[in-house]
């Protein structure tokens, strides 16, 4: 297991395309980013922050997320994500992550992430094609 502590931190920025709206997403009808973009830029910034973190072999997936999407961001405007990690239990790795447009911040979550044996990992998925 890597010897990962509280503290690490990384940013990630985007500029907010026609793709990732709401509109886009099927989450609405509206062209502002979407939440489905934004929880994919809050994972995205929590794996930035591991890189480099992590053994040989190793890397993580997505197990929760629980996040509040707090205001509307327009096309074409710059989001700015950032993740810190704030609990080491184990495998399980649990991240703050806040996000900010130009104007204010607009979303919030706590992310939980486990470290996998990646090898293994994709081998129990791919079983999952041979039982069909």
């Amino acid at each position: 297991m890597s010897d990962l502590k509280p503290g690490l931190v990384a940013e990630l920025t985007h500029v907010v395309k026609d793709e990732d709206s709401a509109e886009r997403w099927g989450s609405g009808l509206v062209p502002v980013f979407s939440t489905p973009a934004l929880v994919g830029l809050m994972e995205a910034t929590a794996v930035h922050a591991l890189a480099g973190q992590l053994l040989a072999g190793q890397t993580t997936v997505g197990g929760h997320i629980d996040v509040r999407h707090l205001a509307a961001t327009p096309i074409g405007m710059n989001v700015r994500s950032r993740a810190e990690l704030v609990a080491v239990e184990g495998r399980k790795l649990v991240f703050k992550v806040q996000a900010w447009d130009e104007a204010e911040l607009i979303g919030e979550a706590d992310h939980d992430r486990f470290i996998i044996d990646e090898a293994k990992f994709i081998a129990r998925v791919s079983a999952k094609k041979k039982q069909e």
